[in-house]
């Protein structure tokens, strides 16, 4: 029986961007020799752990001023304004914070990921923030028309930020904060004021599903595009291990462009060995205003407020085998269920039997399933599921849902990130955020996990439809 076991993906869906796009997608040279026929799968090392979007490191606060927060009758004052990241392969994001209570970590790197992924999801003030982003700075430059359209004198760069952070964090935390600068505060009233709630963003690229299988003379998929990009370019498959495995569109003729919505295959030919690659799709477009980005690290969720020409991507992976079991495995994080929904689905024609932490599953040929394995809340989790022939797939990430703060794993000292935003300034004056930033992952103790994990094994309930998740 198939139970639960720990995974991070990260989300994504479809993407909005400009019309001119340069793209491709590349069959990575990370065939794996071995065998999945009646021994299991050739090793896969890493599940994704980015289904579609950017990614990125975070630079620290770019434009900020000061905001003063009341809570339980104590007011501090704390650092407000607009994040930069550096985007993977070329590109500047812009971002505010949507997590006042958590702290920032240096060099933190953070996915493009879906709102339900995020405590946006439950937020139903969600579009409010969105609608915020796109009428005020940065999306809006003029600042004297920004001003006269708030009641204020004048806005600064800085003042604009730090009253559109402040707008947010009221609908993002709820929170009963202030911008200390007075036209900054005007500001942040008028947005709060006229706030509307807009849909969600579509992801800026992504694929429809991570993981896919199927046995040696077919075709392997489909995996299915998500962009608002007017097309996309579709790279041959160059992997000298396999040279004749070629990604092509669902007449089975080799694709060299594609379009919001095309399906791909892997067209593997009868007697290739049993492997297993990875298929990215990568463009280079600017992501829509209000998507979320989570971080890697127990650092404070961010949304979009700005981007340039970005390079954006998504991975699945691919296995195949002539006979036995065919295991793809997927994995979503689903903060509506305070967990992570994992998917195994089995192609082959024998049963797949894998261990997870001294425990054997088995699911059987043609079958799939899916449960969720409830996480405790800034958890990080790393789990590798072992299988026969030298199978293995890792999961891991860190489960962020919530705005509230946590104190688990955050150091006692500040680190050198300058003036990060959100967090709690102390009875000293020291903002929370700087002393929770660290320039390590939080350390999580692994010892309640093993227990979540043993104690929830007999509750789970499986259904055979993929996991939940924004239909992106």
């Amino acid at each position: 029986m198939f139970s639960a076991f720990s995974a991070f993906v990260s989300f994504s869906g479809r993407g909005r961007g400009p019309a001119r796009v340069a793209a491709a997608l590349l069959v990575s040279g990370l065939l794996a020799s071995g065998t999945i026929a009646a021994a299991g799968a050739a090793a896969a090392d890493e599940a994704p752990q980015h289904q579609g979007g950017a990614s990125a490191t975070l630079d620290g606060l770019k434009a900020f001023d000061r905001a003063v927060v009341t809570m339980d009758g104590t007011q501090r004052q704390i650092p407000a304004g607009l994040f930069e990241m550096r985007v993977d392969d070329g590109g500047t994001l812009q971002t505010y914070c949507v997590d006042i209570h958590n702290p920032t970590q240096k060099e933190a790197k953070y996915v493009e990921t879906p709102w339900n992924g995020t405590s946006l999801g439950s937020n139903p003030d969600a579009g409010r923030i969105r609608w915020i982003l796109q009428h005020s700075y940065p999306q809006v430059n003029d600042l004297a028309g920004l001003a006269r359209a708030a009641g204020a004198t004048v806005l600064s760069r800085e003042t604009a930020a730090a009253g559109t952070q402040v707008a947010i964090w009221r609908f993002s935390d709820g929170a009963e904060v202030e911008a200390l600068d007075p036209q900054a505060e005007k500001l942040a009233d008028y947005l709060q004021r006229k706030a509307k709630n807009l849909a969600e963003p579509k992801a800026s690229l992504t694929l429809d599903t991570s993981a896919v299988s199927g046995k040696a003379g077919e075709m392997l998929g489909p995996v299915t595009v998500r962009t608002d990009a007017q097309y996309v370019t579709v790279a041959a498959a160059t992997d000298l291990a396999h040279p004749g495995v070629r990604i092509v569109g669902k007449d089975g003729k080799p694709v060299t462009a594609a379009a919001d919505g095309a399906q791909l295959f892997l067209d593997v030919p009868a007697g290739t060995p049993d492997g297993s690659t990875s298929l990215s799709v990568q463009a280079t477009t600017k992501v829509p205003v209000g998507r979320a980005f989570a971080g890697e690290s127990r650092s404070q969720t961010q949304i979009l407020a700005g981007s340039s020409e970005s390079t954006v991507s998504a991975t699945a992976t691919a296995n195949w085998a002539k006979k036995g079991p065919i295991p793809a495995l997927s994995a979503r994080k689903n903060c509506a269920k305070d967990g992570v929904d994992i998917t195994a689905a089995n192609e082959g024609d024998e049963a797949f039997t894998f261990e997870l932490k001294g425990f054997k599953h088995t699911i059987a040929a043609g079958q799939s399933q899916t449960v969720t394995l409830p996480v405790r809340e800034d958890q990080t989790y790393d789990f590798t599921l072992t299988g026969p022939g030298g199978f293995t797939k890792q999961f891991k990430g860190v489960l962020d849902c919530k705005t509230a703060g946590s104190t688990v794993g955050a150091p006692e000292q500040p680190s050198s990130l300058p003036s990060p935003a959100g967090g709690v300034a102390d009875d000293d004056g020291l903002d929370l955020a700087e002393t929770g930033s660290s320039e390590a992952t939080p350390v999580i103790a692994g010892i309640a996990l093993i227990l979540v994990l043993v104690g929830g094994v007999a509750v789970f309930l499986f259904r055979k439809k993929k996991p939940t998740g924004t239909d992106e």
